[in-house]
């Protein structure tokens, strides 16, 4: 009989635990997987490819994407009755990086993130990119598991308190009160410059300034663009009150 080696009873004990792990956060969020391995993928960072040669999050983070944007965007169309550029705001406002995130860490996803060594050193499993295409791998997944009706119910969970939050007390933002108040007077739309990009390829920061005709503000820097653009249209906007 073929005995088993300390290093493979120490394998097994870490697929069990992972596997435990995973069953547990199916429970708590109500969600339901015929492969575990899908749902695993979801939490694979890109950063672990070449450390453990295994794949990464990145496709199901793309079919997440989608299926997220159409899910919601079906949800106001049935359940909200405004123009369509009023629905085109809310959504990119409830299905952005600054919306996902904390949604991410509330369902506990930043616990199940498999990080290659040099993100984890960083902080990786609180930066909101991170958490966000996370987010999306895992709808991703329980579209390829489990089929669209699941993803939805999944997807509406968390959506539909986000979007009734969006509706009663509006989350600000500033890029697009900016263009409403600048183009309204001047005819002219603000025009984003990026002057440059800083620091390594897991953890850069962007620096953004604005022209509003004549005038230039900022820069402000922020760890993805978008958010650099949010904050130099705050600058903007402050100053234009001044």
């Amino acid at each position: 009989m073929k005995s088993i080696k300390k290093s493979d009873k120490k394998t097994f004990s870490v697929e069990n635990e992972r596997k435990k792990m995973l069953q547990e956060f199916c429970k708590r969020v109500n969600l339901k997987f015929n492969d575990l391995s899908v749902l695993d993928l979801a939490f694979h960072h890109r950063s672990v490819t070449n450390e453990l040669h295994s794949g990464n999050n990145e496709r199901l983070e793309f079919l997440g994407d989608s299926v997220l944007g159409m899910i919601t965007a079906a949800y106001l169309y049935k359940n909200i009755n405004v123009s369509e550029g009023e629905m085109s705001k809310i959504k990119s406002a409830v299905v952005s990086e600054k919306s996902l995130a904390p949604i991410a860490l509330k369902l506990g996803l930043d616990k199940l993130l498999i990080l290659g060594h040099g993100e984890e050193k960083t902080g990786g499993r609180q930066k909101p990119a991170i958490l966000a295409d996370c987010m999306e791998a895992v709808i991703g997944a329980c579209y390829y598991d489990q089929g669209f009706f699941a993803a939805e119910k999944y997807v509406l969970s968390f959506m539909i308190p986000k979007i009734e939050s969006y509706l009663n007390d509006g989350e600000k933002d500033f890029k697009s009160i900016l263009q409403e108040v600048f183009q309204q007077k001047y005819k002219i739309c603000p025009v984003y410059e990026l002057k440059g990009i800083s620091g390594p390829e897991h953890d850069k920061t962007f620096e953004m300034v604005v022209h509003l005709g004549q005038k230039t503000y900022g820069p402000a820097k922020g760890k993805s663009k978008k958010e650099a653009q949010q904050k130099v249209a705050k600058m903007a906007l402050d100053s234009l009150k001044d």
